[in-house]
C-alpha cells in the first residue's frame, strides 16, 4: 500500500485514529470527529448577507465533556507531517486548547504550550501519541490546577438534558475559566459577552457547576428587571427550579439554600 495515494479520509481511518484510540482514548466520550465550532463570518453588502466557510477541526479530544485539550489536524501522506501544523495552531488558540498536532499517517507533529524545557515542537511516531492522563498532567500544572480540591471543582461535569445541547465554544471557554477562578480562590470576576451570545446559558452552566461540586452553597442572581428574572426562571435556569426562589419585597426564603434571584429595584 502506498500511503501517497490514499486520500485524506483513508489517512484518517487506517492510521491517525487508530493511534489515538491505541494511546487510550475512548471513541465514544473523548474523541470528536470533524467538529464544526463556527458558523460562519457574516458579510454584509448593502441589504445582502451572506455567511463565510465554517471552521471546523479535524479532531478535538476532551479529557471530560466540554473540557477539550488537544486539536489534531490531519493531512493526506502528500503532506510533510507538520503540514496543517499552522492552521491547527488557529484552532488552538481559538478554541483555548493547549496541544496541537499535525499527522500526514507517519507519526505526529507536536506543539506543546505547556512545555517547560523549551522544546515546544517536537516530532512523535504514531505509538507514541500521548494518553489522556498524560495530557492532563500537563494540561493541570499548566493551568495551576495542581490540588486534588480544585482538580474536583475543575472536573465536575456539565449540566445535560438529554437533549443534545452543548455550549458554543466561546461559552465553553467563558465557563472553564470561571470555574478555574472560582477554584483557584479568586473573589472578583468579570465576564462580559455581547448581546445574544447566550449570557444566561452560560452563567447556568457555571452556577451549575459551582452548586453541583458543593464550591458555593448560596448564590445570589441579580437583573434589573421582573421580566428579565421572569424570562430566565423559566428558560435555562427552569432546570434549578427545586433549588431556586425569586426573592420578594427583599424577603429571603432560607428554605432555599442553592440559589436565589434577587430583583434590583
Amino acid at each position: 500500500m502506498n500511503k501517497k495515494d490514499l486520500s485524506e479520509s483513508d489517512i484518517k481511518a487506517k492510521f491517525i485514529t487508530p493511534a489515538i484510540l491505541k494511546s487510550g482514548w475512548d471513541e465514544q466520550t473523548q474523541l470528536g470527529r470533524e467538529i464544526f465550532f463556527t458558523d460562519g463570518r457574516i458579510y454584509v453588502k448593502g441589504k445582502l448577507t451572506a455567511r463565510g466557510k465554517r471552521k471546523f477541526a479535524d479532531y478535538i479530544l476532551f479529557y471530560k465533556p466540554n473540557v477539550p485539550i488537544a486539536v489534531i489536524e490531519a493531512k493526506d501522506n502528500k503532506h510533510s507531517v507538520k503540514g496543517g501544523i499552522q492552521q491547527a495552531l488557529g484552532y488552538g488558540n481559538t478554541l483555548d486548547i493547549p496541544f496541537v498536532f499535525s499527522s500526514n499517517g507517519n507519526g505526529f507533529y507536536f506543539h506543546d504550550k505547556t512545555a517547560t524545557d523549551g522544546q515546544i515542537e517536537k516530532e512523535i511516531t504514531l505509538d507514541e501519541f500521548p494518553s489522556p492522563q498524560e495530557l492532563w498532567t500537563k494540561y493541570k500544572k499548566y493551568k495551576g490546577i495542581e490540588t486534588p480540591e480544585v482538580e474536583e471543582i475543575v472536573s465536575q461535569d456539565y449540566f445535560q438534558d438529554g437533549s443534545g445541547r452543548s455550549p458554543r465554544y466561546y461559552q465553553q471557554i467563558a465557563v472553564n475559566r470561571t470555574i478555574e477562578a472560582v477554584a483557584k480562590k479568586q473573589d472578583r470576576i468579570l465576564l462580559v459577552m455581547a448581546t445574544g451570545t447566550g449570557k444566561t446559558y452560560t452563567a447556568f452552566q457555571f452556577i451549575y457547576r459551582l452548586w453541583k461540586s458543593g464550591t458555593k452553597k448560596r448564590i445570589l442572581f441579580l437583573a434589573d428587571r421582573t421580566a428579565l428574572i421572569d424570562q430566565t426562571a423559566r428558560g435555562d435556569f427552569r432546570h434549578l427550579k427545586d433549588a431556586m426562589t425569586i426573592i420578594k419585597h427583599k424577603k429571603i426564603d432560607t428554605a432555599y439554600n442553592v440559589l436565589y434571584y434577587q430583583l434590583v429595584d
